[in-house]
């Protein structure tokens, strides 16, 4: 629309008419946002439950002391890594991994992200290793918590996989 056509629109209908009426003509490339420069490309900041160990961990560190999770410990860590309703408990989890060949139990330590179970109730219990030896989980002095080794919980059992939880 050139600035005649403008003109006239705007005498018939007034500026507000015009605007409205006035197709928009941006360049392609301003509709598009421009990719980050190259040496930006690598970083990544995860957010809480977008499916990364990352995010996982970070998910638990945004609650921490938090209680609406207590006896829903398969459900936060579920939750940690952007799912909900892949295991009805822990110790089914566990037995997930142990069938799918994903379960570690020599003693290593657990890769950031990964889950860590214990065999505590009928239940059992999980969490997700914060890469140093140490987890999060719920029930950790009665709430959402950080501890600084496995051995915080009795019967450890070992360790899965870092990655979006599957059902069996």
């Amino acid at each position: 629309m050139n600035k005649r056509q403008l003109a006239r629109l705007a005498g018939a209908a007034g500026v507000v008419g015009a605007l409205a009426l006035a197709p928009l003509s941006a360049p392609a490339a301003l509709a598009q946002p421009a990719a980050p420069p190259a040496a930006e490309q690598h970083l990544r900041i995860a957010a809480p439950g977008d499916g990364t160990a990352r995010g996982a961990v970070e998910w638990y560190r945004a609650r921490a002391g938090d209680t609406s999770y207590e006896g829903l410990c398969e459900k936060a860590a579920e939750n940690a890594w952007g799912v909900t309703g892949v295991w009805p408990s822990a110790i089914d989890h566990w037995n997930g991994a142990v069938a799918a060949g994903k379960a570690h139990t020599d003693g290593s330590t657990p890769p950031e992200g990964a889950f860590v179970y214990w065999n505590i109730s009928q239940y059992g219990h999980v969490g997700i290793a914060d890469g140093n030896g140490g987890f999060y989980s719920t029930s950790v002095n009665g709430a959402i918590g950080h501890a600084a080794s496995t051995s915080h919980f009795a019967n450890y059992l070992g360790w899965s996989d870092p990655q979006v939880p599957a059902g069996g």
